[in-house]
Protein backbone atom coordinates (compact mmCIF):
# COMPACT_ATOMS: atom_id res chain seq x y z
CA UNK A 1 0.00 0.00 0.00
CA UNK A 2 1.41 3.02 -0.48
CA UNK A 3 1.98 5.77 1.60
CA UNK A 4 -0.52 8.52 1.14
CA UNK A 5 2.02 11.17 2.18
CA UNK A 6 4.89 9.97 -0.72
CA UNK A 7 2.23 11.67 -3.39
CA UNK A 8 2.68 15.01 -1.32
CA UNK A 9 4.77 17.61 -3.62
CA UNK A 10 7.75 18.50 -2.08
CA UNK A 11 7.80 21.99 -0.52
CA UNK A 12 8.95 24.52 -2.89
CA UNK A 13 12.55 25.62 -1.96
CA UNK A 14 13.93 29.52 -1.99
CA UNK A 15 17.18 29.04 -3.70
CA UNK A 16 18.80 32.09 -2.71
CA UNK A 17 17.42 32.41 0.42
CA UNK A 18 18.58 28.84 1.08
CA UNK A 19 21.83 30.13 -0.41
CA UNK A 20 22.74 33.38 1.78
CA UNK A 21 20.87 31.13 5.02
CA UNK A 22 24.42 28.56 4.29
CA UNK A 23 26.57 31.04 4.44
CA UNK A 24 25.33 32.54 8.13
CA UNK A 25 25.71 29.19 9.25
CA UNK A 26 28.86 28.54 8.09
CA UNK A 27 29.81 31.97 10.00
CA UNK A 28 27.79 30.81 12.69
CA UNK A 29 30.47 27.15 12.26
CA UNK A 30 33.57 28.95 12.74
CA UNK A 31 34.29 29.94 8.67
CA UNK A 32 34.90 32.78 7.90
CA UNK A 33 33.16 32.71 4.32
CA UNK A 34 31.76 30.30 1.80
CA UNK A 35 30.74 30.57 -1.43
CA UNK A 36 28.86 28.51 -4.37
CA UNK A 37 30.58 27.25 -7.28
CA UNK A 38 29.28 25.58 -10.65
CA UNK A 39 30.97 22.30 -11.06
CA UNK A 40 33.11 23.67 -14.65
CA UNK A 41 36.95 23.18 -14.18
CA UNK A 42 37.75 22.84 -18.27
CA UNK A 43 40.37 25.74 -17.81
CA UNK A 44 41.64 24.05 -14.86
CA UNK A 45 41.93 20.98 -16.12
CA UNK A 46 44.33 22.23 -19.36
CA UNK A 47 46.51 23.82 -16.60
CA UNK A 48 46.49 20.34 -14.62
CA UNK A 49 47.19 18.06 -17.72
CA UNK A 50 50.15 20.48 -18.74
CA UNK A 51 51.45 20.48 -15.27
CA UNK A 52 51.13 16.74 -15.04
CA UNK A 53 52.85 15.71 -18.61
CA UNK A 54 55.82 18.13 -17.23
CA UNK A 55 56.41 15.99 -14.42
CA UNK A 56 56.12 18.66 -11.93
CA UNK A 57 54.33 16.98 -9.75
CA UNK A 58 57.52 14.86 -8.41
CA UNK A 59 56.11 11.66 -7.00
CA UNK A 60 52.81 12.67 -6.21
CA UNK A 61 51.24 10.08 -8.13
CA UNK A 62 48.26 10.83 -6.50
CA UNK A 63 47.84 13.36 -9.05
CA UNK A 64 47.36 11.82 -11.98
CA UNK A 65 46.28 8.66 -10.61
CA UNK A 66 42.33 9.43 -10.41
CA UNK A 67 42.33 10.51 -14.30
CA UNK A 68 39.37 13.49 -14.66
CA UNK A 69 37.82 12.66 -11.44
CA UNK A 70 39.90 15.59 -9.73
CA UNK A 71 39.14 18.31 -12.59
CA UNK A 72 35.12 16.89 -12.81
CA UNK A 73 33.26 17.05 -9.95
CA UNK A 74 29.96 15.05 -11.25
CA UNK A 75 32.70 11.88 -12.10
CA UNK A 76 34.14 11.88 -8.58
CA UNK A 77 30.37 12.17 -7.02
CA UNK A 78 27.44 11.60 -10.18
CA UNK A 79 25.19 14.31 -10.04
CA UNK A 80 27.45 17.07 -8.73
CA UNK A 81 26.33 20.62 -10.08
CA UNK A 82 27.04 22.85 -7.42
CA UNK A 83 30.23 23.25 -4.73
CA UNK A 84 29.87 24.76 -1.45
CA UNK A 85 33.51 26.17 -0.69
CA UNK A 86 34.17 27.21 2.74
CA UNK A 87 37.47 28.71 4.37
CA UNK A 88 38.63 28.99 7.77
CA UNK A 89 41.58 30.75 8.68
CA UNK A 90 44.60 29.36 10.84
CA UNK A 91 46.97 31.82 11.18
CA UNK A 92 48.59 31.30 14.74
CA UNK A 93 50.84 34.09 15.43
CA UNK A 94 52.44 36.79 14.13
CA UNK A 95 54.51 37.37 10.66
CA UNK A 96 57.51 38.97 13.03
CA UNK A 97 57.66 35.52 15.16
CA UNK A 98 57.73 33.49 12.30
CA UNK A 99 60.63 35.11 10.61
CA UNK A 100 62.63 35.03 14.03
CA UNK A 101 61.85 31.27 14.22
CA UNK A 102 63.37 31.16 10.28
CA UNK A 103 66.13 33.42 11.21
CA UNK A 104 67.23 31.01 14.27
CA UNK A 105 69.66 28.32 12.88
CA UNK A 106 69.47 26.10 15.59
CA UNK A 107 65.68 26.30 15.97
CA UNK A 108 62.87 24.42 13.47
CA UNK A 109 60.41 25.83 11.69
CA UNK A 110 57.56 24.09 11.26
CA UNK A 111 55.13 25.35 8.53
CA UNK A 112 51.79 27.32 10.40
CA UNK A 113 49.20 25.36 9.40
CA UNK A 114 50.62 22.25 11.32
CA UNK A 115 51.12 23.59 14.89
CA UNK A 116 47.93 22.83 16.14
CA UNK A 117 45.24 20.30 15.64
CA UNK A 118 44.93 18.46 12.10
CA UNK A 119 42.66 20.09 9.62
CA UNK A 120 40.97 17.77 8.04
CA UNK A 121 39.22 16.58 11.49
CA UNK A 122 38.09 20.38 12.33
CA UNK A 123 36.76 21.24 8.70
CA UNK A 124 35.46 18.10 8.17
CA UNK A 125 32.98 18.22 11.71
CA UNK A 126 32.29 21.86 11.11
CA UNK A 127 30.99 20.84 7.00
CA UNK A 128 29.18 18.28 8.35
CA UNK A 129 27.06 20.27 10.75
CA UNK A 130 26.64 22.45 7.71
CA UNK A 131 25.02 19.87 6.01
CA UNK A 132 23.30 18.74 8.48
CA UNK A 133 21.83 22.72 8.71
CA UNK A 134 20.98 22.33 4.98
CA UNK A 135 18.95 18.83 5.52
CA UNK A 136 17.08 20.48 8.49
CA UNK A 137 15.75 23.05 6.21
CA UNK A 138 14.95 21.36 2.93
CA UNK A 139 15.11 17.36 4.02
CA UNK A 140 17.70 14.42 3.45
CA UNK A 141 20.02 15.75 -0.02
CA UNK A 142 22.45 14.43 -1.83
CA UNK A 143 25.89 15.23 -0.96
CA UNK A 144 29.49 14.48 -0.26
CA UNK A 145 31.70 16.09 2.35
CA UNK A 146 35.40 16.26 1.45
CA UNK A 147 38.38 18.02 2.75
CA UNK A 148 41.58 16.61 1.69
CA UNK A 149 39.83 13.01 1.28
CA UNK A 150 39.40 12.53 -2.76
CA UNK A 151 40.93 14.03 -5.59
CA UNK A 152 39.66 17.70 -5.80
CA UNK A 153 40.89 21.24 -7.53
CA UNK A 154 40.02 22.75 -4.09
CA UNK A 155 41.59 26.20 -4.91
CA UNK A 156 40.27 26.52 -8.38
CA UNK A 157 36.65 25.36 -7.05
CA UNK A 158 37.27 28.59 -3.95
CA UNK A 159 38.30 30.74 -6.87
CA UNK A 160 35.52 30.29 -8.74
CA UNK A 161 33.12 30.37 -5.62
CA UNK A 162 34.28 33.71 -5.13
CA UNK A 163 36.53 33.21 -1.64
CA UNK A 164 39.47 34.88 -3.27
CA UNK A 165 42.11 34.15 -6.38
CA UNK A 166 45.42 31.93 -7.52
CA UNK A 167 48.19 33.93 -6.51
CA UNK A 168 51.37 33.41 -8.41
CA UNK A 169 52.62 31.49 -5.87
CA UNK A 170 49.59 28.90 -6.33
CA UNK A 171 47.85 29.85 -3.49
CA UNK A 172 44.53 31.21 -2.57
CA UNK A 173 44.47 34.91 -1.89
CA UNK A 174 41.54 36.87 -0.27
CA UNK A 175 41.55 40.38 -0.68
CA UNK A 176 40.17 40.97 3.23
CA UNK A 177 42.49 37.49 4.57
CA UNK A 178 45.53 36.76 2.37
CA UNK A 179 46.06 33.22 2.00
CA UNK A 180 46.15 32.21 5.62
CA UNK A 181 42.91 29.51 5.28
CA UNK A 182 42.18 25.97 4.81
CA UNK A 183 39.40 25.09 2.32
CA UNK A 184 36.70 22.61 2.41
CA UNK A 185 33.95 21.75 0.06
CA UNK A 186 30.43 19.93 -0.15
CA UNK A 187 29.15 18.73 -3.49
CA UNK A 188 25.85 18.43 -3.96
CA UNK A 189 22.80 18.81 -7.15
CA UNK A 190 21.29 21.34 -5.32
CA UNK A 191 20.49 24.22 -7.61
CA UNK A 192 21.53 26.92 -5.30
CA UNK A 193 22.98 30.36 -6.84
CA UNK A 194 26.23 30.62 -8.38
CA UNK A 195 28.91 33.20 -6.86
CA UNK A 196 31.23 35.59 -8.74
CA UNK A 197 34.37 34.77 -8.85
CA UNK A 198 37.27 37.44 -7.74
CA UNK A 199 39.20 38.89 -10.31
CA UNK A 200 43.31 38.51 -9.71
CA UNK A 201 44.83 41.01 -7.73
CA UNK A 202 48.83 40.13 -8.22
CA UNK A 203 49.39 42.97 -10.57
CA UNK A 204 53.39 42.70 -11.51
CA UNK A 205 54.15 41.54 -8.01
CA UNK A 206 56.55 38.73 -8.36
CA UNK A 207 57.55 38.74 -4.37
CA UNK A 208 56.71 35.08 -3.81
CA UNK A 209 58.69 34.29 -6.95
CA UNK A 210 61.97 36.11 -6.10
CA UNK A 211 61.48 34.78 -1.94
CA UNK A 212 61.05 31.36 -2.36
CA UNK A 213 64.23 29.59 -1.25
CA UNK A 214 64.51 27.02 -3.70
CA UNK A 215 63.26 28.91 -6.94
CA UNK A 216 60.24 26.41 -6.83
CA UNK A 217 57.77 28.70 -8.40
CA UNK A 218 59.18 28.38 -12.07
CA UNK A 219 56.63 30.87 -13.57
CA UNK A 220 54.09 32.93 -12.46
CA UNK A 221 51.08 30.45 -11.53
CA UNK A 222 53.22 27.57 -12.02
CA UNK A 223 55.10 25.74 -9.22
CA UNK A 224 57.36 22.68 -9.55
CA UNK A 225 56.88 20.93 -6.75
CA UNK A 226 60.29 18.85 -7.04
CA UNK A 227 62.45 22.00 -5.75
CA UNK A 228 59.10 23.06 -3.58
CA UNK A 229 60.02 22.81 0.43
CA UNK A 230 56.93 21.78 1.48
CA UNK A 231 56.95 18.43 -1.50
CA UNK A 232 60.55 17.84 0.16
CA UNK A 233 59.79 17.47 3.59
CA UNK A 234 56.53 16.19 3.45
CA UNK A 235 56.04 14.39 0.19
CA UNK A 236 58.88 13.26 -0.68
CA UNK A 237 60.01 9.53 0.67
CA UNK A 238 63.59 8.96 -0.29
CA UNK A 239 66.24 10.99 -0.31
CA UNK A 240 65.92 15.00 -0.13
CA UNK A 241 68.26 16.21 -3.77
CA UNK A 242 71.80 17.14 -2.44
CA UNK A 243 71.73 19.87 -4.24
CA UNK A 244 68.44 21.20 -2.68
CA UNK A 245 69.52 20.87 0.96
CA UNK A 246 71.66 23.63 1.66
CA UNK A 247 68.41 25.67 0.38
CA UNK A 248 66.08 24.15 2.67
CA UNK A 249 67.77 25.87 5.87
CA UNK A 250 65.70 24.96 8.98
CA UNK A 251 62.77 24.25 7.50
CA UNK A 252 61.31 20.98 8.78
CA UNK A 253 57.98 20.31 7.71
CA UNK A 254 56.47 22.77 5.23
CA UNK A 255 57.84 26.31 4.12
CA UNK A 256 55.84 29.65 4.40
CA UNK A 257 58.13 32.05 2.85
CA UNK A 258 55.74 33.15 -0.30
CA UNK A 259 53.09 33.51 2.29
CA UNK A 260 55.21 35.60 4.75
CA UNK A 261 56.21 37.80 1.65
CA UNK A 262 52.86 38.35 0.11
CA UNK A 263 51.35 42.11 0.73
CA UNK A 264 48.15 40.45 0.37
CA UNK A 265 48.80 39.03 3.68
CA UNK A 266 49.35 42.06 5.56
CA UNK A 267 45.62 41.91 6.05
CA UNK A 268 45.57 38.43 7.80
CA UNK A 269 44.17 38.45 11.10
CA UNK A 270 45.14 35.56 13.54
CA UNK A 271 42.77 33.12 14.40
CA UNK A 272 40.31 32.51 16.59
CA UNK A 273 39.96 28.67 16.39
CA UNK A 274 40.80 27.30 19.74
CA UNK A 275 42.00 24.16 17.70
CA UNK A 276 44.97 25.64 15.52
CA UNK A 277 46.35 27.11 18.40
CA UNK A 278 50.16 25.53 18.64
CA UNK A 279 50.68 22.51 20.48
CA UNK A 280 53.94 21.05 22.46
CA UNK A 281 55.70 23.98 22.37
CA UNK A 282 56.26 23.45 18.59
CA UNK A 283 55.94 26.83 17.42
CA UNK A 284 59.33 27.58 18.70
CA UNK A 285 61.43 24.43 19.46
CA UNK A 286 65.03 23.71 18.93
CA UNK A 287 66.09 21.72 16.53
CA UNK A 288 68.15 18.99 18.95
CA UNK A 289 65.18 18.73 20.69
CA UNK A 290 62.93 17.48 18.15
CA UNK A 291 65.95 15.13 16.52
CA UNK A 292 66.59 13.42 19.94
CA UNK A 293 62.60 12.15 20.10
CA UNK A 294 62.25 8.30 19.58
CA UNK A 295 59.59 7.48 18.02
CA UNK A 296 57.15 6.43 20.53
CA UNK A 297 57.62 10.08 21.67
CA UNK A 298 57.21 11.63 17.96
CA UNK A 299 54.25 9.57 17.69
CA UNK A 300 53.09 11.03 21.45
CA UNK A 301 53.83 14.52 20.57
CA UNK A 302 52.55 15.02 16.98
CA UNK A 303 49.29 12.97 17.93
CA UNK A 304 46.23 14.63 16.37
CA UNK A 305 48.45 16.98 14.01
CA UNK A 306 48.90 16.89 10.32
CA UNK A 307 52.81 16.30 11.53
CA UNK A 308 52.32 12.90 12.27
CA UNK A 309 51.28 11.79 8.76
CA UNK A 310 55.33 11.99 7.52
CA UNK A 311 56.61 9.64 10.14
CA UNK A 312 59.54 9.23 12.21
CA UNK A 313 61.90 8.34 9.35
CA UNK A 314 61.13 11.38 7.09
CA UNK A 315 60.60 13.84 10.64
CA UNK A 316 64.86 12.51 11.63
CA UNK A 317 65.64 13.27 8.04
CA UNK A 318 64.44 16.78 7.70
CA UNK A 319 66.25 17.36 11.25
CA UNK A 320 69.09 16.05 10.24
CA UNK A 321 69.19 18.15 6.74
CA UNK A 322 68.45 21.12 8.97
CA UNK A 323 71.39 20.38 11.84
CA UNK A 324 73.48 20.50 8.74
CA UNK A 325 72.85 23.81 7.96
CA UNK A 326 72.81 25.17 11.28
CA UNK A 327 76.31 26.25 13.21
CA UNK A 328 78.94 23.88 14.19
CA UNK A 329 78.82 22.53 17.60
CA UNK A 330 80.02 19.47 19.50
CA UNK A 331 76.64 18.75 21.03
CA UNK A 332 74.95 18.52 17.36
CA UNK A 333 77.86 16.56 16.08
CA UNK A 334 77.20 13.93 18.61
CA UNK A 335 73.88 13.94 17.29
CA UNK A 336 73.98 13.22 14.19
CA UNK A 337 76.83 10.29 15.01
CA UNK A 338 74.10 8.64 17.27
CA UNK A 339 71.74 8.35 14.25
CA UNK A 340 74.62 6.86 12.32
CA UNK A 341 72.97 3.60 13.04
CA UNK A 342 69.60 4.30 12.84
CA UNK A 343 68.45 1.31 11.17
CA UNK A 344 66.60 3.35 7.80
CA UNK A 345 68.97 3.99 5.57
CA UNK A 346 67.48 7.44 4.70
CA UNK A 347 67.93 8.75 7.82
CA UNK A 348 71.94 7.08 8.34
CA UNK A 349 72.79 9.32 5.08
CA UNK A 350 71.15 12.20 5.58
CA UNK A 351 72.93 12.15 9.23
CA UNK A 352 76.14 11.51 7.72
CA UNK A 353 75.87 14.37 4.98
CA UNK A 354 74.83 16.60 7.57
CA UNK A 355 78.05 15.29 9.91
CA UNK A 356 80.22 16.48 7.02
CA UNK A 357 78.29 19.90 6.76
CA UNK A 358 79.41 20.16 10.06
CA UNK A 359 82.91 19.56 9.44
CA UNK A 360 83.09 22.19 6.91
CA UNK A 361 81.53 24.65 8.79
CA UNK A 362 83.63 24.27 11.13
CA UNK A 363 86.78 24.48 9.46
CA UNK A 364 85.07 27.94 7.43
CA UNK A 365 84.76 29.28 10.64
Amino acid sequence: MVDPRSLEPMPEVDWTSLALRIKTWGRELGFQQVGIADADLERSERRLVTWLKAGRHGEMDYMARHGTKRSRPAQLVPGTSRIISARMDYLPETHERSWSQIADPTRAFISRYALGRDYHKVLRHSLRRLAERIRGEIGDFDHRVLVDSAPVLEKPLAAKAGLGWIGKHTNLINTEAGSWFFLGEIYTNLPLPLDLPAGDHCGTCRTCMDSCPTGAIVEPYVLDARRCISYLTIELKGAIPVDLRPLIGNRIYGCDDCQLVCPWNRFARLCAEPDFRPRQGLECAGLLELFSWSETEFLRRTEGTAIRRIGHVAWLRNLAVALGNGPSSATVVAALQARLNHPAGVVREHAAWALRRQTRNKCSR
